[in-house]
């Protein structure tokens, strides 16, 4: 998979993804024009899509009565020190991303709790919680 970036105009940037365009920006209050979300945004916005998605791939092929999905999902920073299950050095700033997730339909207790484990699965978080190099190298 590849994604196309570019600068627009002020902190404005065009996506291309496949036959796909659509923008990132940052809001007003930082010197943004606010034309689409943030990076972060994006980022929150592509794991939540991510569980979404795979909750309702697996449920489709086990036949359950999936009939929606909703996805809540934050972002903060706090000390390792403040975070009961970090491993990083105490004094080190750790992301920690909260998700809730709401199944609709007539679904059991043992689905429910097999939905959200296996939204746990998708890759979007799966990369996030991997060890995962980004590489750079400049074109001229």
């Amino acid at each position: 998979m590849e994604i196309t970036a570019r600068s627009v105009e002020n902190f404005q940037v065009e996506i291309l993804s496949g036959k796909h365009t659509f923008f990132a920006d940052e809001p007003v209050s930082v010197g943004g024009d606010d034309s689409g979300p943030d990076p972060y945004g994006l980022l929150l916005g592509s794991l939540a899509a991510c569980k979404i998605i795979t909750v309702q791939m697996y449920a489709l092929r086990k036949g359950w009565p999936l009939t929606g999905v909703d996805v809540s999902v934050s972002t903060k920073k706090v000390h390792a020190k403040d975070c009961e299950d970090c491993e990083s050095d105490p004094n080190a700033r750790v992301d920690i991303i909260d998700t809730e997730i709401k199944f609709h339909g007539d679904l059991d207790s043992e689905q429910l709790e097999r939905l959200k484990d296996i939204s746990t699965n998708c890759p979007v978080h799966r990369t996030l919680t991997s060890e995962t190099k980004i590489y750079t190298k400049m074109i001229l």
